[in-house]
């Protein structure tokens, strides 16, 4: 199983959280800089540094959880592909707001004044474990392999980079990435009709106006490259077809019918069934989707959620 197309096409909040986390963890945190931006309770408690509560979610502090944290947040934009980025938005906020708050509860329940303190570790781990939940319930297994007698999915892999992130420095990751987790099933529970919420179009717009220069699209991407190419070149093979019509029968060649996109594949019908989904509803969104796999299985996923 995959997040869809590579890239982050219709996955433009997606591409602004990897960016800023992304630049500031290299400027920032990997340079020593995370554990000034961290939440401890003589921090937030003591001194009232209070904009730790904002920085302390934008900065990882060591590669490994640079490199694990970005990648998972590049997988789940699939879920900003289902929702859309105005309810993927108010998802990302409100984890992100919860998880925080937990973290904080959780320091004063631990209430460890001294300078040496636990500090938490800081970064996205609200919107990156709040997103295992949607993940767990809504995304299906489509493989299964035995390595060594143990069994596997297509979902493991995601998993295994999740707990790496999660154990990767203990109880200071570990009570971060627990509380993204409450905040995802509080999300999940609809308090408040949160699922229904979103991010207001004018704040949308003012926002897109804003990071324009840093949210616009990379150059094309392949398939659009591609798909432009291909125009190009029916187009071309089109006119000569055209001008020896007219030359031989002294008349305007007549307009060629778009083709049909051709009938489902057998094997992509069968793997979304095997998924769990309906054989009728699986053609119908293979034709929507012109035989993309991926897309298809969005598509489904997405009728599901309303």
């Amino acid at each position: 199983m995959n997040a869809g197309p590579s890239g982050f096409q219709n996955a433009a909040v997606t591409k602004g959280v990897v960016i800023i986390v992304g630049v500031v963890s290299l400027l920032v945190g990997t340079q020593g800089g995370a554990r000034a931006c961290s939440l401890s309770y003589q921090a937030i408690f003591r001194k009232l540094q209070l904009w730790r509560l904002i920085t302390s979610n934008f900065i990882v502090s060591t590669s490994p959880e640079l490199i694990f944290g970005l990648y998972l947040i590049y997988f789940f934009r699939v879920f900003e592909r289902q929702l859309g980025s105005n309810k993927y938005t108010v998802f990302v906020l409100f984890s992100t707001f919860l998880t925080t708050l937990l973290e904080v509860i959780a320091l004063a329940a631990i209430r460890d004044p001294t300078s040496s303190g636990i500090a938490l570790s800081p970064g996205p781990y609200g919107l990156i474990f709040a997103s295992f939940v949607p993940f767990f319930f809504d995304i299906p297994i489509s493989t299964r392999f035995r390595v060594f007698g143990v069994t596997f999915s297509d979902k493991s892999f995601i998993y295994l980079a999740g707990l790496q992130l999660l154990l990767s420095s203990w109880k200071r990751s570990l009570i971060p990435g627990l509380c993204g987790i409450l905040a995802g099933f509080t999300y999940r529970s609809n308090v408040l009709g949160l699922r229904r919420m979103k991010f207001p179009e004018s704040l949308a717009s003012a926002a897109a106006k804003l990071f324009r220069p840093l949210l616009s699209s990379v150059a094309s991407s392949p398939t659009s490259t591609g798909s432009r190419h291909t125009g190009a070149r029916e187009a071309a093979n089109q006119a000569p077809l055209g001008r020896s019509f007219e030359g031989r029968f002294g008349a305007s060649a007549p307009p060629l019918a778009p083709m049909a996109p051709p009938p489902p594949p057998e094997e992509s019908v069968s793997t979304l069934v095997a998924m769990g989904f309906d054989r009728n509803m699986a053609v119908q969104a293979l034709a929507r989707s012109r035989n993309d796999l991926m897309m298809a299985t969005n598509l489904l996923l997405e009728s599901q959620t309303r």
